[in-house]
């Protein structure tokens, strides 16, 4: 086997995005090498990254990303392809498998097997990308962990929160979805929840006879969200922190019914499993669940844009402007097939 050129998205400053040339080595022992099907851009994490909103000094929590916040810095984690070369000591792939990979942007990458997921053959393999995003949605439900039969409130409906609402109806909580954008509400509506454009405590209470939200999951990306939903908690119930903010201060009012009301806060973060899942839940029964889930999960509808790879600086920018109707972006790979 030989090198073979491959081609990465970098962010090489705030609001600039650049195509730039790779080797893909060969597969050393317990390697596997990739050919990129599709990827997604995250609406929340990257767009952060992409306007030069997170902390320059802030260290990288992948060992697939290289740079810094501090660009240049390639950046990305959820990507689907197949399997084109495997190294010695690797059984548990084939020569064309579906796989996927938290790995950035780039036609055809590298990696220890050990860091590559199998995809269900039950799922099309372009959508193989939406892994890290049902991760992240699992790891939420299993932070606000509600009871059958709680009202959870889910401020937002980008990709995760319209992940997070469909898991939560399999728990048999009344998920209530807030969100501006007409078309991501539909989608809400479409996958069981009640939803409103815009929410008060009077509207929750009114929803709730008179209790407020037993829980609120915060995954907006606005700061100015994190008030709403402690406003919007039941008298010691939860709000689940999901939203990554990067630099951006949340100010927060803790005199009145946070403190009165004893609200707690929880950050939720896919980099560890909720504490109180131990020693049940480890990464692996985690990721085996996931991929029971990803076949059975609506996900093509999530799809508003798909781009080819080689427009990355305008599915970027697209994702800055934000236009009404814009859910997930998806970067397609179709016109750069390996040449082996």
């Amino acid at each position: 086997m030989k090198p073979l050129p491959a081609q990465a998205i970098w962010f090489t400053a705030p609001h600039t995005v650049s195509i730039r040339e790779e080797i893909a080595p060969p597969p050393a022992y317990g390697d596997v090498r990739i050919a990129a099907i599709a990827s997604l851009i995250s609406h929340g994490t990257e767009r952060l990254v992409y306007r030069g909103e997170v902390d320059p000094t802030l260290a990288l929590d992948l060992p697939t990303l290289q740079g810094s916040f501090a660009f240049p810095i390639k950046y990305g984690y959820a990507i689907a392809g197949r399997v084109i070369d495997i190294g010695p000591g690797v059984e548990q792939f084939q020569i064309g498998d579906p796989v996927a990979a938290l790995h950035p942007h780039q036609t055809i990458f590298t990696l220890p097997a050990h860091l590559v997921k199998r995809l269900p053959d039950t799922l099309d393999p372009a959508l193989g990308g939406f892994y890290a995003n049902v991760e992240t949605a699992l790891t939420i439900c299993h932070d606000a962990a509600p009871r059958l039969g709680e009202t959870v409130v889910v401020l937002g409906q980008g990709v995760v929160g319209l992940l997070v609402t469909q898991l939560l109806q399999r728990t048999g909580a009344q998920v209530i979805a807030v969100e501006p954008d007409a078309h991501r509400r539909a989608l809400a509506t479409q996958f069981g929840a009640t939803t409103l454009a815009q929410a008060d405590p009077a509207t929750i209470a009114e929803l709730t006879d008179g209790r407020g939200a037993d829980i609120v999951v915060e995954v907006s990306g606005s700061p100015a969200a994190l008030q709403q939903a402690i406003e919007l908690t039941a008298t010691e119930g939860l709000v689940v922190v999901a939203s990554w903010y990067g630099q951006k201060p949340a100010p927060l009012i803790l005199g009145g019914h946070f403190h009165r009301g004893r609200v707690r806060l929880r950050s939720s973060q896919v980099g560890r499993l909720a504490p109180e899942t131990l020693p049940r839940w480890d990464y692996a029964r985690r990721s085996a669940t996931v991929m029971n889930l990803l076949p059975r999960l609506c996900l093509n509808e999530l799809i508003s844009h798909r781009i080819p790879f080689v427009q990355a600086a305008a599915a970027y920018d697209l994702l800055d402007q934000a236009p009404p109707g814009l859910v997930q972006v998806m970067l397609t790979y179709a016109d750069y097939a390996p040449q082996t």
